[in-house]
């Protein structure tokens, strides 16, 4: 399988060095809107082709499916380039900037038989693959309660793309959006949202915290932060037992399983190398079966996931306190 990656940043290089764990593919082209950073990706990965511009990589006949890990402002824009130029996708999360963007990219890539999928890894790695057995053989009984939260403090950077709104930036679609899906695996659809936070000095929100009535009256709670380090856990309460997964929940090494009365049961879920390697395998596994989705992440997920996190936004721009930056700290790394 012949990759593209468009937007050569820190986790499009997370990528190449995963896929050098990947048999069956490559990357043969990228692109940026620098032809100097193109260049120097392509010199640290061994990439031959670089364009200075992403039309070229659309164009590239040699590439059949694009990594795009473009700012998520642009995620819209360039994941319907590459679909209408023929390229199957793979978009970085969070898929768009809103459930309207997601939609379109969604329907455009149904339209042309082509796949397309949110890059939301935590989905294929070994632990959460346990907690879906877990979840789906009964044994927490039925999930009623998940509680989440992904937060780390880093200093105000107001050009940082974090702390930018034209980009996306702020705690919610940058690592709220890590809560929020766990909660949509394990408890389904949202029905209604009650939010608040904290909007900073650029203009985009640092603390967020709110609460997911799902289906059934199963609850979620998420919080997420990028001005203070928060627990990177979350658990999972049923009427039987719970799943605990620890820091960071969003790659768990290990799951926790405990029921009434068997106990504590500790599920390995570690892996060696780059763990965005399994969400590369898993885009050859559907495009090796001729499917244009993947059924454990589908785009009717995505867009619900970003109809979610319309839903917070709104709340917390409506209701949010508003603060000048804190003295800054060296940040928390990940």
């Amino acid at each position: 399988m012949r990759w593209g990656v468009a937007g050569p940043g820190e986790i499009a290089a997370g990528f190449a060095e995963a896929m050098a764990s990947v048999a069956d593919g490559e990357i043969v082209a990228v692109a940026s809107r620098s032809i100097d950073r193109a260049a120097a990706f392509g010199d640290r990965f061994g990439v031959a082709r670089r364009y200075g511009d992403y039309a070229d990589l659309a164009a590239d006949p040699d590439v059949d499916v694009v990594y795009v890990a473009t700012p998520a402002s642009r995620h819209e824009q360039d994941t319907l380039a590459f679909l209408e130029a023929g390229k199957h996708v793979l978009c970085e999360k969070p898929f768009a900037m809103n459930a309207g963007q997601a939609r379109r990219m969604a329907d455009a890539a149904r339209a042309r038989g082509l796949f397309l999928m949110e890059a939301v890894w935590s989905r294929f790695l070994p632990a959460y693959r346990a907690l879906e057995d877990v979840i789906g053989s009964g044994r927490i009984g039925e999930p009623l309660l998940v509680e989440a939260d992904f937060g780390m403090r880093w200093p105000m950077q107001p050009e940082h793309r974090l702390f930018d709104p034209r980009l996306g930036g702020g705690a919610l679609l940058d690592l709220g959006v890590y809560p929020v899906q766990l909660c949509s695996l394990v408890l389904g659809p949202v029905e209604h949202v009650v939010a608040d936070g904290v909007i900073g000095a650029t203009g985009v929100d640092e603390q967020v915290a709110a609460v997911l009535r799902h289906q059934g009256g199963k609850l979620g709670v998420v919080k997420a932060a990028i001005r203070t380090t928060l627990a990177c856990t979350a658990r999972i309460a049923g009427t039987d037992g719970s799943v605990d997964l620890p820091a960071f929940m969003h790659c768990p090494d290990a799951i926790t399983v405990t029921t009434r009365p068997g106990g504590a049961e500790r599920i390995d879920g570690s892996y060696e190398g780059n763990g965005l390697r399994f969400e590369i395998a898993e885009v050859h596994r559907c495009l090796g079966q001729g499917l244009a989705e993947s059924p454990l992440m589908t785009l009717d997920e995505s867009v619900a996931i970003a109809s979610t996190l319309d839903a917070v936004r709104t709340q917390v721009l409506a209701n949010a306190t508003r603060t000048a930056p804190p003295v800054d700290a060296q940040p928390t790394r990940l």
